[in-house]
């Protein structure tokens, strides 16, 4: 059967510069979370400029920290190549990367605009959500992040998929799981879930990007493992079956774990770092609210530490407008003085 040829990851070149579609998805993605961050928080009154700051310093700490992330456990095929590094629209790039270059980012920006760490993050959750939904397509693209083998009746028989997508997951000579599309539906009802939530009054502040973590990270288990190019390491033998053991569940569904190559290890490391993330995150909420630190509910006003001065723009007009001196005050005569002095 003649399958179409892949898709160009190239969408056009400006003179001997590249554009690539890896890079366009990825400016999208992180425009649509920047629109749900606006939008949220004009109802506590934050203004957009700060929301945009916050992109432009957090894109690049985060494509740096994804970057870094992926390279670190790729070392032995950058080490002789090391321009390769910086070619970061090839793709490989790390999730969990990015969001330790993002979070490190915002500590440092939230504390200086003088605003609570958790409340800001609460906001720019399912921003985040949205952001990985649409990046998840630059890996579509690149045709990378790709699960196992499977029949080509599957994806247009069982998912009914059309026939672009299909076309896409031909990779070498066999079809593919397209993983990318299983991450990017389970992130989009995620942004759902945590718009839900966050309406809910019981909310503390922390709580919804405890949620995002703990939604994203389920998800992220179980699609991990249908991969071909996990990130891995050799681990304890007990370690690995307890995780093939949760995910089980998966074979009942009739699915099967991707290949994994011995010499990178037997424990996908993504794998291994959602589950202790998603513990981690229980754990949180549950101490939190036990000792009664999250004080501020979701719904509760956010005011920032810094004086409103301090951010008021002057008036051009009244920096460049000299003022005129003062005319000294004549004093007013009582007519009854004057009255009394003729008399």
């Amino acid at each position: 059967m003649f399958y179409s040829l892949a898709i160009d990851p190239i969408v056009f070149s400006i003179g001997s510069l590249p554009v690539h579609w890896y890079g366009l998805i990825l400016g999208l993605g992180a425009l649509t979370g920047l629109f749900l961050c606006i939008q949220e928080g004009k109802r506590f009154n934050i203004p957009q400029e700060f929301f945009m700051d916050m992109l432009l310093l957090g894109l690049p700490s985060a494509i740096i920290g994804a970057r870094l992330y992926f390279v670190a456990f790729k070392w032995e095929d950058y080490k002789d190549n090391l321009l390769d590094i910086f070619k970061v629209w090839n793709g490989g790039i790390a999730i969990y990367g990015a969001l330790i270059g993002a979070i490190i980012c915002g500590i440092i920006y939230f504390r200086y605009k003088g605003y609570p760490f958790w409340r800001i993050v609460d906001i720019c959750a399912p921003g985040l959500l949205a952001g990985q939904m649409i990046g998840r397509w630059g890996n579509f693209i690149n045709q990378e992040a790709y699960g196992g083998v499977v029949e080509e009746s599957f994806l247009r028989d069982k998912l009914h998929l059309p026939d672009f997508i299909v076309n896409q997951m031909y990779i070498g000579d066999a079809f593919h799981h397209p993983t990318f599309l299983y991450e990017s539906l389970w992130s989009l009802l995620g942004i759902l879930l945590l718009m839900v939530l966050r309406r809910q009054k019981f909310v503390r502040a922390g709580e919804i990007f405890m949620s995002y973590f703990i939604w994203y990270s389920i998800g992220r288990f179980f699609i991990e493992a249908l991969r071909t190019d996990s990130l891995a390491f050799d681990g304890s033998s007990g370690v690995a079956a307890f995780i093939n053991g949760l995910w089980s569940p998966m074979k009942w569904m009739g699915f099967e774990q991707g290949y994994l190559d011995p010499a990178y290890g037997n424990i996908r490391i993504s794998q291994l770092l959602a589950l202790l993330i998603i513990v981690v995150a229980i754990a949180l909420i549950i101490v939190r609210r036990v000792s009664g630190q999250p004080k501020a509910h979701y719904q509760d006003p956010i005011i920032s530490t810094k004086p409103a001065a301090a951010d008021a723009v002057v008036p051009e007009s009244a920096v460049n407008t000299p003022q005129k001196p003062s005319q000294p005050v004549q004093p007013v005569e009582d007519p009854s003085k004057d009255k009394e002095t003729k008399e």
